[in-house]
């Protein structure tokens, strides 16, 4: 009672202007007095809190020390503003649960009102729900500055900011109890339509409680914006290619013509914008140096990877991604602007979802993106398997881009680059001191990053087997509990889960879990190793393609796409897109031969001054059964040729059987080789010079390659 009453003189001072403004954050505690003499060294209305208190007084006419009940509108009425922010409330209600149990424990309740300041929904901490029903924090209370005084939410309202109002900062006596952080949310035409607010008993005025409201508040109004325009056109951009996808990406809403319908706060801020007027009806072409179509082909060329492009203004770089609109059944797939290289390796019939962008006509990888297709948005596990390189990381985020939750997240965590200790941190997350060395904000886990979305768990194999029963539970359960807390958190995911080991022999070893197998296990999907597909010659163009990525297209020849067809890749994919962007970045013309190789695969392919040799009518790859007689005489298979040929050539069945166990490549360059010495009639030293290389690079050559060198009496 003394507290309050001494506020409320307070009240009165400080807008009478004989008390310090700075004094107004002051905490009262119980016994403390203030000194009504003391006379202002600044302007009464020196800060927002002041600046409020007079309203509150002067205008709104409140009587500081009022314990009147709080003003509720009817049920009805409630009930007819959650449902005018349905789209709204429906992200919100994820983000609020999110920034819930980021505070869990600190005795904060997470409130969101409308534009008058009517709470709609409300999450509370067990230990704030007497306070809570003493200051009128309930669902359908009016919170403006003109009902309740300077208060958080009403506050936020009337300035249009984030802001904090802690404790006696407030204008009732019978809110000075409370600590509020408070930030707006804006739509796409920058109206005010809601208040985020988190409200707890903290005798701490936490500024990083504000910041985790504002980075919420955020990722709400990305959220809605990507939903409200998921019937248009949606470029998604940063300055950094990893942060296109999160809650600091600008996003810009294009119509079919290519001019802006809309665009988020954080595009107008990347885009040194004051306004929205400013960049609304705007064709793409004005903003960036990047038309319409030309960035739909781009993302498609790039597999939904964020491509760069600059700004027109002042040529500031950004990494971008465009998104087709949303079908009738949900889906938002990916976009054919035309573009030749595309067309010319996709088979004719193919749809262009992001699932189809990856299918170039092997039968295995059609049969995989048709099963994604079918189960996904059934909520059904999907388990990828393959050799690493094979595509499983790019193959689950095409399917996450070809389901409805295109515009959700999709978290991706590599079980097996993050060290034991720090797994389980990583993926549930951990409240403020769970141990040592924890942030003191706590931090949000992999799986509530997820929420909402799709999450990716790679080398699920590795998973250590102390960490998998929680996962299993958490599956199990769809619920999380962060390090440090007992409040679950409800989680809503699709999950895909990917190894390159044989997790049925690694469960009969004891190393991973069965039951978790099953529960990862919904449907199985195997990708198979690039020397097994049968669109090889077709990826390799479109790869090439993709990461000619500067406007001029690549070619490459016959030779090459010959030899790299024939090669093993025990790199797989990602092998080939690594040797493809270096030959395109060292590159004298935009056609590829062979020449074109780096020097450690000519080396260990075969010569290329050796190639340029053969006949055009020869065959580059030739049958490994046919060997090379002097003088450049080509000897018959070796079901056709006798005794005497074979012991001519230097060659025996046993050298055959061994030249057949080397790969495509290494085959090439044997044929290459001696076909040359064949026509230099085995002089070493004139094939050395001929091919720029020393004797005894020659001679390590000959070993290699299982070339015996014959004896020279017989050719005379």
């Amino acid at each position: 009672m003394e507290i309050a009453v001494e506020h409320v003189k307070r009240v009165h001072l400080v807008v009478r202007g004989r008390l310090d403004s700075n004094h107004v954050s002051g905490a009262i505690s119980p016994g403390s007095t203030t000194n009504p003499d003391r006379e202002s060294n600044f302007p009464a209305a020196a800060n927002r809190i002041t600046q409020s208190w007079i309203r509150c007084l002067n205008e709104y006419k409140l009587d500081p020390g009022a314990c009147n009940d709080p003003e509720v509108v009817s049920p009805a009425e409630l009930q007819e503003r959650q449902e005018r922010l349905a789209d709204l409330q429906a992200v919100a209600k994820v983000e609020m649960a999110n920034l819930y149990q980021q505070l869990a424990d600190s005795g904060y309740a997470i409130i969101l009102t409308d534009r008058d300041g009517v709470l709609l929904n409300y999450f509370g901490d067990p230990a704030f729900t007497h306070a809570a029903s003493k200051t009128g924090l309930l669902p359908g209370a009016l919170w403006t500055e003109r009902a309740q005084g300077t208060n958080g939410m009403g506050t936020c309202l009337f300035e249009r900011r984030p802001l904090t109002v802690h404790q006696d900062e407030h204008y009732l006596s019978r809110n000075i109890g409370l600590s509020c952080a408070a930030a707006p949310i804006f739509d796409h035409e920058g109206e005010l339509v809601a208040v985020l607010d988190a409200s707890g008993e903290s005798h701490l005025a936490q500024q990083h409680t504000l910041a985790l409201v504002s980075m919420s508040v955020q990722m709400i109004e990305n959220r809605v914006f990507l939903h409200q325009f998921r019937h248009d056109y949606i470029v998604r951009f940063h300055n950094r290619p990893e942060f296109v996808g999160t809650l600091s990406e600008g996003a810009i809403a294009l119509s079919v013509t290519g001019r802006v319908l809309a665009a988020t706060r954080s595009a107008l801020f990347q885009l040194g914008l004051r306004c929205r007027s400013e960049i609304v009806g705007r064709d793409i072409t004005e903003l960036f140096n990047v038309t319409f179509c030309g960035l739909i082909d781009s993302s498609i060329k790039k597999s939904f990877h964020p491509v760069p492009i600059f700004e027109c203004r002042n040529g500031a770089r950004f990494f971008a991604l465009m998104y087709q609109p949303v079908s009738n059944a949900g889906i938002r797939p990916t976009i054919d602007a035309g573009s030749a290289s595309a067309k010319s390796t996709r088979p004719a019939g193919v749809s262009n979802t992001a699932l189809d962008a990856l299918h170039f006509g092997d039968p295995a990888m059609n049969a995989n993106i048709h099963m994604a297709k079918r189960v996904f948005e059934r909520n059904v596990a999907i388990l990828l398997q393959g050799e690493t390189g094979t595509g499983k990381e790019m193959f689950a985020r095409a399917v996450h881009l070809s389901s409805s939750r295109a515009t959700r997240p999709f978290i991706a965590i590599n079980c097996a680059s993050i060290p034991e200790a720090l797994i389980e941190s990583e993926l549930f997350g951990y409240r403020s001191g769970a141990f040592t060395g924890a942030s003191k904000e706590g931090q949000r886990g992999k799986l509530l990053q997820a929420n909402g979305g799709t999450l990716f768990l790679d080398e699920i194999g590795d998973m250590p087997v102390a960490l998998q029963a929680r996962l299993l539970r958490v599956l199990e359960e769809r619920e999380v509990v962060p390090l440090g807390s007992e409040t679950p958190v409800k989680l809503d995911i699709r999950l895909l889960s990917a190894t390159h080991c044989d997790l049925q022999k690694k469960i009969g070893q004891g190393e991973f879990r069965e039951d978790l197998y099953y529960r990862l296990q919904g449907v199985t999907i195997t990708l198979p190793p690039l020397r097994d597909r049968a669109d090889r010659p077709a990826l390799i163009r479109h790869l090439a393609a993709e990461e000619s990525d500067d406007g001029s297209p690549v070619e490459l020849d016959a030779n090459l796409l010959a030899l790299l067809d024939r090669q093993r890749w025990p790199g797989n994919v990602r092998q080939l897109r690594h040797l493809l962007r270096t030959m395109i970045a060292l590159r004298q013309s935009d056609r590829l031969g062979v020449h074109d190789l780096p020097a450690e695969y000519r080396v260990h392919a075969f010569d290329v001054a050796a190639l340029s040799q053969i006949p055009a009518a020869t065959p580059v790859i030739p049958d490994l059964s046919a060997d090379v007689l002097p003088h450049g005489q080509l000897q018959m298979p070796h079901d056709q040729k006798n005794t005497s040929s074979s012991e001519a050539a230097g060659t025996s069945d046993s050298d055959i059987l061994g030249a057949q166990k080397l790969n495509p490549l290494e085959s090439a360059e044997r044929y290459a080789l001696l076909k040359e010495l064949a026509q230099r009639d085995w002089n070493l030293s004139c094939v050395a010079r001929e091919l720029n290389i020393s004797r005894n690079t020659l001679y390590r050559k000959l070993q290699r390659l299982q070339i015996k060198t014959p004896d020279k009496s017989l050719f005379h």
